[in-house]
Formats: structure tokens, C-alpha cells, sequence
């Protein structure tokens, strides 16, 4: 699985992220697509329930995401 990062933005300064983790982009495009129009919901990682209408985002934007682990230490640390 890969994690992927979708923003939906409202305008130019409120967007909300949500993270999914799905086999390619292919399929996380997909499932935007299959989302147009309606009420999706999902808690993010700081744990905050969102509820929002598709139809009411002005972008959407999907990236593939590649989390860096905060807690390895790199030499020079």
C-alpha cells in the first residue's frame, strides 16, 4: 500500500488534508472521481472529525506522500 495526500481547498487560504493509503494514484484518483457531489467524512491524524460536501471545494489535489519517521536520528543529530 501507498500513502497518499489529498487536499481540498475552499479557497485561497482553507484547505483541509486527509491521508489514505491505497494500492497506486491511479485508484486515489478513482475514488475522488466517486466521491464528486456528495458528503464524505474522516477524522485526520491529529484526530479531528471533517464533514464536508464535495460540490464545495474549488480544488482538489491528490500527491503521492512519503512520511519521514521524526523519530530516527540522522548523523549529525
Amino acid at each position: 500500500m501507498k500513502e497518499f495526500k489529498i487536499t481540498y481547498f475552499f479557497d485561497e487560504m482553507h484547505y483541509v488534508r486527509r491521508f489514505i493509503h491505497i494500492e497506486s494514484q491511479e485508484k486515489a484518483e478513482a475514488l475522488v472521481r466517486s466521491e464528486r457531489d456528495q458528503y464524505i467524512s474522516f477524522t485526520d491524524s491529529r484526530g479531528i472529525y471533517h464533514e464536508l460536501h464535495t460540490r464545495q471545494i474549488r480544488i482538489i489535489q491528490i500527491s503521492e506522500y512519503h512520511r519521514i519517521d521524526k523519530n530516527v536520528k540522522t548523523k549529525g543529530s
